[in-house]
């Protein structure tokens, strides 16, 4: 009995989870009340040691007066995202990242952004404050320390790491720690959606909420749980069930407090908009060309090694995405740790408390006490870029092959279909922004006379678009949209001030400089003409062909130009200060734009299609003749090179091309306007300097003109040649040689040649670069071509007996003519009528062609430079070609000089080594035996260099002032021997036979 009363009146069966319940409601109770349990565990002691209205400096375990720090005691700066708080490195004693590395030896800071949202003008913060604010805090701590700083970043704080690196050039920077931070973008967080689509949506996105709204902490939370939900709901469940149980989830509260509520923080509209726009959608990690504070920043400039830590089930930083910092610093020692972890893992876990933190420490020390020359700690190993793929290349590959095929389809299909995408994605594109080729080629096929359009309307359009893009690029210096709109605004008030009129055309004799563009498109705004004369040409000449009343020139060619032309100068470019300008010169730069009001004639951009815009100038001397471009050949050149090379807002245009030159303004300048691209303008290329430009410009187009790209081509090796971000050079005139040696050393780029007839509307476009030397296809929208029969010493068609022209077949030689758009018949001076049936328009573009069996297009020579010998007309294009080929030939030209006879030339051929290399007799014989007689040139002579123009062309004038080579230097030059069939050592005797037979 007594052990029965001794037994309990309510069993443990209902006791125990009675308990639980009760346990489960008290802990349920103090996380609704208080947000988590009460862990009595104390953050890691620390300092500020500096305030700054966007940072703290942190550092932990700070030594007391008395204490020394050891002679190697190495700094580790610690970087939080911008969404998370500092406390992301000391978020539990367990895990703490700065505990650790005290333990370890390490001294830690740790940079410590705040909250934004509790901070005056926090969510006003940019990009470039917290990149400051980071070179700063390295600043503090490297005085404070008297050593280099190792810093580090976890997710987008290691790309502060890396963009602050660039942007110090590494100076004070021992080494750069990342965790999960990605440098290619391209592919991340896709979702299996279009990329394309993605990228739209979030430039979309940063313009038009990010840039005037922050992103809320709650945003920042909810968007980092949906990236895996169901890991998410995992944690969730996990924490309901051990509800009860608190001595089970104390260890790890804190981390779980951190993530679902205390750890975030708002993220600064504007910052986030940079950086979603920079490196989300222009993916200019890898490229390079971001912008901090002005200044041009690429990771090519990082030269300190690098540690990065790569998480193997990281979906928000896959691997390759983080590992693509090889390729984009090649400058820099680039070491990886890969961990069996997932991005947060990587330094909040067991992973980090065993893995991460120690290794960072075992780093830092490796590094300060050997200077890298001690055995690298194990566990970390080199990254190579072998095993690296390509980085992204954004999307200007995306639509080739739809362009390709529309160049074979015709004009009209081509409108068409583009008219019917134009109208099935409308309210896409009006929502994404933005435009794609079909839709340019859509507004090429709608441009009629009285179209409005020209450079100064598109130039506006962009600018009122996206006002704080980066437009233009010059002397490692952005300049944004809105402010190239402003200068060039600017200065159409001191054009009217000084009286210029619309329709009124006025010389631009300036170099290569923003002033000059500036200038062009001004007067174009005005609805005036923009005469564009050459530095190295006949000023007075090209003044009267020209037309012009008045010149706008730079300060370096003010005083020369007004005493050669005797016309008024006016001085634009190079103010901002009080300067003294000689005696005659008007300087524009003094003109107060605020004090100007316009006449009641100014209308902005009043230019139409059928207007004329540009006076471009080509050929020399006695030969210089006057190119008048319209608006609308303007606006087919530059649609036409946007949608061929598919330039998009992503893309930089390199370019060193001279803004007077008809390739630059149509093409270069017309494709980045049209396409909404960066266009970055550089004075000159040399090889010392050109693979630096265009990494820190970002450059993925380069254009050229000529020879330009020879020298880059035949220099020496470059590291940041390596994993260049260029996709395409674009331009016109290149020799094949060269477009070979381009195309085989800097694959996977391509080139993109283009060739513009100076009359008509010809553009044809060599879109897969796979004949080097032909120039292609017409391009879409361009104006119909044909090749007719020509009699070269007549100098006029070859008709039939029915008095039409004759077209030439496949392989045929002949005249390029272009037809006459009918509105443009009466305009079109020179215009053939009834050219192959009764009542059709042509004009000669002065070029003969041939085609090919697959219907691509060969340029055989431009008729004024054809040498008549003796024996017969010898056009240049396939001796340059079949010279070109040799493996010892740099570059060759074909001209012809004058023999004693008037009537007749000499055909002649010079030609320059590749370093180290010499012609032989028999290769001569060899690769000029199929151009038969009297294609082969009567005499080859080897140059040291070749004479250029500022453009790049080879100058045939003087080459042939030289006339024929002396014949005493051996192995210099060789002659046809007819009775031989072979070449010949040129000898004096033979050199004076070839004269007098002329």
């Amino acid at each position: 009995v007594e052990s029965l009363l001794a037994m309990p009146l309510v069993p443990g069966l209902i006791t125990a989870p009675a308990s639980r319940i009760g346990a489960a409601a008290q802990n349920a109770l103090e996380v609704a009340r208080f947000g988590g349990l009460e862990t009595d565990e104390q953050p890691s002691p620390y300092e500020i040691v500096a305030e700054r209205p966007v940072f703290r400096l942190r550092r932990y375990y700070p030594p007391s007066e008395s204490a020394k720090r050891g002679p190697h005691v190495p700094a580790v700066l610690l970087v939080p995202p911008m969404m998370l708080a500092a406390e992301i490195y000391d978020v539990a004693p367990s895990t703490s990242a700065v505990s650790i590395l005290h333990e370890n030896g390490v001294e830690p800071w740790v940079v410590d952004f705040g909250a934004p949202e509790k901070e005056e003008g926090g969510l006003e913060r940019s990009l470039t404050d917290h990149v400051l604010a980071v070179s700063e805090a390295i600043d503090l701590v490297a005085e404070e320390t008297a050593r280099d700083v190792h810093i580090g970043g976890y997710s987008q704080g290691g790309m502060f790491c890396y963009q602050v690196a660039a942007y110090r050039r590494s100076e004070s920077i021992a080494s750069v720690i990342v965790f999960g931070s990605p440098v290619d973008t391209r592919g991340t967080l896709s979702f299996g959606l279009p990329e394309e689509l993605l990228t739209r949506g979030a430039a979309f996105f940063a313009d038009n909420l990010l840039a005037r709204y922050a992103l809320p902490a709650w945003a920042s939370r909810t968007g980092f749980r949906l990236m895996d939900p169901a890991k998410s709901l995992r944690q969730r469940l996990q924490f309901l069930r051990h509800i009860h149980d608190r001595e089970a989830l104390l260890p790890r509260e804190r981390q779980r407090r951190f993530l679902e509520a205390d750890g975030w923080v708002a993220w600064p509209g504007p910052a986030l908009a940079e950086v979603i726009k920079q490196f989300g959608v222009h993916n200019r990690m890898v490229s390079g060309g971001f912008v901090i504070e002005g200044r041009l920043v690429t990771l090519v400039d990082m030269t300190c090694p690098v540690l990065v830590f790569v998480g193997e089930t990281d979906d928000i930083a896959p691997a390759n995405s983080v590992r693509a910092v090889r390729r984009a610093a090649p400058r820099a020692e680039v070491y990886e740790v890969a961990l069996p972890a997932g991005h947060f893992g990587l330094v909040v876990g067991s992973v980090s408390v065993k893995i991460t933190w120690p290794q960072v420490a075992r780093w830092a020390c490796f590094r300060d006490r050997t200077d890298g020359e001690g055995k690298l700690p194990e566990g970390i190993e080199p990254l190579s870029d072998e095993e690296i793929p390509e980085p992204g290349r954004g999307l200007g590959d995306r639509f080739g092959t739809s362009v390709e095929l529309a160049a074979g389809a015709g004009v009209g299909a081509v409108q068409a279909l583009a008219g019917a995408a134009f109208g099935a994605t409308r309210a896409a594109r009006e929502l994404l922004g933005g435009s794609d080729d079909f839709s340019r080629l859509n507004r090429l096929g709608r441009i009629s006379g009285g179209t409005r359009i020209s450079i100064g309307l598109l130039v506006e359009e962009q600018a009122e678009r996206s006002p704080e893009d980066v437009a233009l690029l010059f002397e490692n210096r952005g300049h944004t949209r809105a402010a190239v709109q402003e200068r060039i605004d600017n200065v159409v008030k001191g054009l009217l001030a000084i009286g210029v009129r619309q329709g009124e055309q006025v010389g631009v004799l300036m170099q290569t400089r923003p002033s000059a563009l500036t200038a062009v498109v001004a007067l174009n705004r005005l609805g005036a003409v923009a005469v564009m004369m050459r530095p190295d040409g006949d000023p007075e000449r090209e003044a009267e062909l020209g037309k012009v009343d008045r010149i706008i020139t730079d300060p370096d060619n003010g005083e020369r130009v007004a005493g050669e032309t005797g016309r008024p100068v006016f001085v634009l470019g190079g103010g901002g200060g009080p300067r003294q300008l000689a005696e005659g010169l008007v300087d524009m730069e003094r003109i107060d734009p605020d004090q100007v009001t316009p006449p009641a004639w100014y209308r902005r951009n009043p230019g139409r299609a059928s207007d004329l815009a540009f006076i471009l100038f080509t050929g020399s001397g006695d030969r210089t003749r006057a190119n008048r471009i319209s608006n609308g050949r303007w606006a087919l050149s530059a649609f036409g090179t946007a949608s061929a090379a598919a330039l998009t807002a992503s893309d930089t245009v390199y370019s060193a091309t001279p803004v007077y030159h008809p390739s630059a303004l149509l093409m270069t300048i017309g494709g980045a306007v049209a396409g909404g691209s960066r266009l970055a303008i550089a004075e000159a290329v040399s090889p010392e300097d050109f693979w630096d430009e265009v990494r820190r410009y970002g450059a993925t187009i380069v254009s050229y003109t000529w020879t330009m790209l020879d020298e880059i081509a035949e220099a020496p090796p470059n590291p940041s040649e390596r994993h260049h971000p260029v996709r395409l050079f674009i331009g016109s005139g290149m020799p094949r040689s060269t477009w070979k040696k381009v195309s085989d050393r800097f694959a996977p780029a391509r080139v993109l040649e283009f060739y513009a007839s100076t009359e008509g509307d010809a553009v044809l476009v060599n879109l897969t670069g796979q004949k080097p030397g032909s120039k292609g296809r017409p391009l879409p929208g361009s104006a119909e071509i044909r090749i007719a029969a020509y009699e070269p010493l007549a100098g006029k068609l070859i008709e039939g007996d029915d008095g039409f022209a004759q077209s030439c077949g496949r392989h045929e030689v002949g005249m390029l003519l272009a037809r006459v758009r009918p509105g443009a018949i009466g305009g079109a001076g020179g215009t053939l009528r009834g050219v192959f049936e009764a009542g059709d328009a042509w004009l000669q573009t002065g070029d003969l062609f041939r085609r090919d069996v697959d219907g691509d297009y060969w340029l055989v020579d431009h008729v004024p430079a054809l040498v008549r010998t003796s024996a017969g007309v010898v056009p240049a294009g396939p001796i340059e070609d079949a010279l070109g080929d040799l493996p010892a030939v740099r570059l060759a030209q074909a001209y012809g000089i004058r023999g004693e006879s008037a009537s007749e030339w000499i055909s002649v051929a010079a030609v320059t080594y590749r370093e180290g290399a010499t012609l032989e007799r028999a290769d001569l014989d060899r690769v000029l035996a199929p151009l038969g007689s009297p294609g082969r040139p009567q005499v080859v002579r080897v140059v040291e260099s070749m004479p250029v123009t500022t453009w790049s062309r080879v100058r045939t004038a003087v080459l042939r002032d030289q006339g024929l080579p002396d014949p005493t230097r051996p192995a210099s030059a060789w002659y046809w021997e007819e009775s031989k069939g072979a070449y010949r050592a040129l000898t004096k005797a033979a050199r004076e036979r070839l004269l007098s037979a002329s």
